[in-house]
C-alpha cells in the first residue's frame, strides 16, 4: 500500500498531558460537540488525508491502540462523513468525558448511575439534530453509512458501529442501547445479529412468532454517554429487561438524553444521534451474514468480522433488519459515524466499564462494604472475565470472596475466568495478579469449576470445539465452565503474609539528583518495578 505524502494538518495540537479539568456538559451532549472539545484540550489525532474503510481504517486504528482519539475528515466513498476511532481507547481521557479521578471512583460512581437513572427528554423531530435530513428513496444503506472490513481473513465489509435502540413496550416499559453488527447485502436489508442471551436476543425470542416485524432504530455517532452504556452486556441482574440503560446514561453525563419519535415507524430514538436507521425487525427471515457461508450452507466456519474473544468470528444465519428511513444531520456538517473497530482498546473499554460496575453493584447487593473494585484487564476479553478487589473486615467474611465469584460466573454468560484478591493488589497491574495467583492460592482448594455444562457463549475456539463435527452454533456447542480462582489471604494471618514496604516516604531522590535526573531514570521504568517503586513494596 502506497503511503501518502499529502499534509497532515500541522496546525493541530497535541498534548502529552492527559490529565485536566473534565468536559463540561455542553462538551458530551453530541459526538461532534465531544470532538470540538478534544481538539481544544489537544487529545485529538486530525487528518485531512483520504481514509479506506476497507482495511486502512483499522489498520491506524491498531498502530495507535491506547492512544489518541483518531479523526478522519476525508473518508474515501463517503463525501458526507467522516470518522472518528479511538474515542474510548484511553482511559485517562474516558475520566476526563466524566469527571471521573481514576478507576475506583469510575467503578463506584458508573454502578451508581446504573440504580439512578435519569429520565431521558422527548423533543420535536423540528428540533432533533438526528432528523434535520430524512431520506426515504434513496435506501442503499452502505452508501450512507461507513462499512469497514477489519482485516484480510474477511470475505466482506460490515457495519458493527450500529446501536440498537428499543424504547418502551418492546422492551418492557425500559430502554436498551447496545452494539449489534450488520451485513447490508441486500440494499436496505441488511443481517441483524443478537448475542445469544443477549437484550435483543431476549426481544427476539419473545415476538418470534410475533405476526407484525418489531420496529426499532440502530443510532451511529451517539453521544459518549450512551457508547458507554452501549457496551454493557449480560450484566443483567443489575440491568434487567424493563431497566432504564438511556436513563442511565443520562446519569453518567449528569443530565438526561433526549428522545425524537421516529418518522416512519411507531418508535422513538436519540435526537442527538448523527444517523438513524428506522425499520423493522424480521426474526424469522435468516440469511447468511456472508456469500461464502451461503454458497456452503454452513454456519460457523467462515471467518466474518473479529470478535472480543481475540479470534476471528465466524458468519452465521441471522435475522434481517428492514430499513424505511435514513435520518441524519445536515450533509453540510459531515455527520461523524463511529466505525468501531473490534478487539482493540476502543471496544474493550466500551464493553468492560459497565460491566465491572456491574459486577460491583452484584456484590454490594449480596453483602456490602467488601468489595473494594472490579477490574477486566485486556487479556480477559470483555466478557471472559473479572478481578475482584476485596477488604475483609472480620474471620465470617471469608467465604464471600467464593460467594461473590461464583455470582458473578453465574450471572455473566460464558465468564471463563474470576479472581478475587486483597485491597493490597493494584488490580490494574497483570504483574501483581500474576504474583498473587503464584503466591496466594492453593490450588487444590482455591480453584474451583462452578459452571460446567452450563450456558456459554460460541465466540470461543475452545467451546465450539465441543460441536465437534456439527456446525457451529449456539445449539450444538457446549460450555466447559470456567475458572474461579480465590486469592485472597485468609482473614487473621496477614502477618504471614506481610509484605515488605522500603523507606519511599523517608527518602526523598532529591538529595541526591534533579528533577530532570529523576524523570529521566524513571522514564525507563517498566512493568512491576514501576508499580513496586510507587507503593515502596
Amino acid at each position: 500500500m502506497a503511503v501518502e505524502t499529502k499534509p497532515r494538518r500541522p496546525k493541530n495540537r497535541i498534548s502529552a498531558d492527559l490529565s485536566g479539568p473534565p468536559a463540561g456538559k455542553e462538551d458530551i451532549r453530541s459526538l461532534p460537540a465531544t470532538i470540538e472539545w478534544l481538539r481544544r484540550e489537544g487529545l485529538l489525532l486530525e487528518t485531512d488525508v483520504e481514509v479506506d474503510g476497507d482495511l486502512e481504517l483499522t489498520g491506524v486504528q491498531k498502530h495507535f491502540d491506547g492512544s489518541y482519539p483518531v479523526l478522519f475528515n476525508n473518508v474515501k466513498g463517503y463525501s458526507h462523513a467522516r470518522a472518528v476511532t479511538n474515542l474510548f481507547a484511553n482511559m485517562d481521557i474516558v475520566n476526563r468525558y466524566f469527571g471521573w479521578q481514576d478507576g475506583k471512583e469510575r467503578t463506584k460512581k458508573l454502578a451508581h448511575a446504573l440504580t439512578h437513572p435519569i429520565a431521558a427528554e422527548i423533543v420535536e423531530q423540528s428540533v432533533a439534530p438526528v432528523q434535520e435530513e430524512v431520506i426515504t428513496d434513496d435506501l442503499e444503506v452502505n452508501k450512507w453509512l461507513m462499512a469497514i472490513r477489519h482485516t484480510v481473513l474477511e470475505s466482506e465489509i460490515t457495519i458493527g458501529s450500529g446501536n440498537s435502540v428499543v424504547i418502551g413496550d418492546y422492551f418492557h416499559g425500559g430502554s436498551h442501547i447496545g452494539y449489534n453488527r450488520m451485513n447490508f447485502r441486500w440494499g436496505n436489508v441488511g443481517t441483524f445479529q443478537p448475542a445469544p442471551g443477549g437484550h435483543m436476543w431476549q426481544i427476539m425470542t419473545e415476538h418470534y412468532k410475533d405476526p407484525k416485524p418489531v420496529p426499532f432504530t440502530m443510532a451511529f455517532g451517539v453521544p459518549v454517554a450512551a457508547t458507554l452504556l452501549a457496551g454493557g452486556g449480560f450484566d443483567y441482574a443489575v440491568l434487567p429487561r424493563g431497566g432504564d440503560e438511556i436513563g442511565a446514561a443520562g446519569a453518567v453525563q449528569g443530565f438526561p438524553m433526549r428522545y425524537v419519535k421516529c418518522r416512519t415507524i411507531d418508535a422513538y430514538t436519540l435526537a442527538d444521534a448523527e444517523y438513524v436507521l428506522e425499520g423493522e425487525f424480521y426474526p424469522q427471515d435468516k440469511r447468511y451474514e456472508t456469500a461464502e457461508a451461503e454458497k456452503a450452507d454452513t454456519q460457523g466456519r467462515f471467518h466474518f468480522h473479529p470478535e472480543w474473544a481475540g479470534y476471528m468470528g465466524k458468519a452465521y444465519r441471522a435475522p434481517t433488519f428492514h430499513v424505511k428511513a435514513i435520518t441524519m444531520r445536515k450533509r453540510a456538517s459531515k455527520p461523524i459515524i463511529f466505525p468501531l473497530g473490534v478487539h482493540m482498546l476502543d471496544c474493550h473499554n466500551i464493553d468492560t466499564t459497565v460491566r465491572e460496575s456491574a459486577i460491583y453493584e452484584l456484590c454490594e447487593r449480596l453483602q456490602p462494604g467488601i468489595v473494594q473494585d472490579v477490574n477486566i484487564p485486556f487479556p480477559m476479553t470483555d466478557w471472559g472475565g473479572c478481578i475482584i478487589q476485596l477488604k475483609k473486615r472480620n474471620k465470617w467474611e471469608d467465604g464471600w470472596a467464593r460467594n461473590f465469584l461464583v455470582a458473578a460466573m453465574s450471572c455473566s454468560q460464558g465468564m471463563r475466568l474470576a479472581i478475587a484478591v486483597d485491597s493490597d493488589i493494584d488490580i490494574y497491574n497483570m504483574d501483581e495478579i500474576i504474583w498473587c495467583l503464584t503466591t496466594r492460592v492453593n490450588p487444590r482448594t482455591d480453584i474451583l469449576n462452578p459452571l460446567f455444562g452450563g450456558v456459554g457463549q460460541t465466540f470461543i475456539p475452545e467451546e465450539r470445539l465441543t460441536a465437534g463435527d456439527k456446525q457451529w452454533t449456539g445449539m450444538n456447542t457446549r460450555f466447559e465452565g470456567g475458572m474461579a480462582i480465590d486469592a485472597t489471604m485468609p482473614y487473621g494471618y496477614e502477618n504471614d503474609f506481610m509484605r515488605p514496604v522500603y523507606p519511599i516516604d523517608r527518602v526523598d531522590p532529591k538529595k541526591w539528583f534533579d528533577d530532570s535526573e529523576i524523570a529521566s531514570a524513571k522514564a525507563i521504568m517498566h512493568g512491576w518495578v514501576e508499580t513496586l517503586s510507587r507503593y515502596g513494596r
